[in-house]
């Protein structure tokens, strides 16, 4: 097994508190192939989010302003560039579009830690953070 092979260690994205449902998201670098992305984190209803930032519409980054991923309601996350419109809490398309498409996920897990509770990024083999070594 290659020392590419194992996933890479979870990745601290930001305090718990830094993610409000509906609000401003935490974005990061990431690696995808052989292209850098960027992945986001959002809260929605309670829970935190990520997904790679593409729509499934135009391969193109969601936020309109870096960071604002949700529409004026707060309710669902939009496409700044054609306006797709995505379920929050599971990246499904629900208008506009992208037709049926959905936003690849990114795997979120909020952990005690001794600074307080944070939200982490737990990596897979085809998205990594950036510099990761892969």
């Amino acid at each position: 097994m290659s020392e590419n092979a194992a996933s890479p260690d979870p990745v601290r994205v930001c305090a718990s508190d830094d993610l409000v449902d509906g609000g401003a998201g935490v974005r990061r670098d990431a690696t995808c192939g052989d292209g850098n992305v960027v992945v986001f984190f959002v809260r929605y209803d309670g829970t935190a989010y990520g997904y790679l930032n593409r729509c499934a519409h135009v391969p193109m980054e969601l936020d309109w302003v870096e960071g604002q991923f949700f529409e004026s309601s707060g309710l669902y996350l939009i496409c700044s560039t054609h306006g797709a419109i995505y379920a929050p809490d599971t990246g499904k398309c629900v208008g506009g579009p992208c037709r049926g498409g959905r936003l690849r996920p990114v795997r979120v897990e909020e952990r005690e830690t001794p600074e307080g509770r944070a939200v982490f990024w737990l990596p897979d083999d085809e998205l990594r953070p950036l510099g990761s070594g892969r």
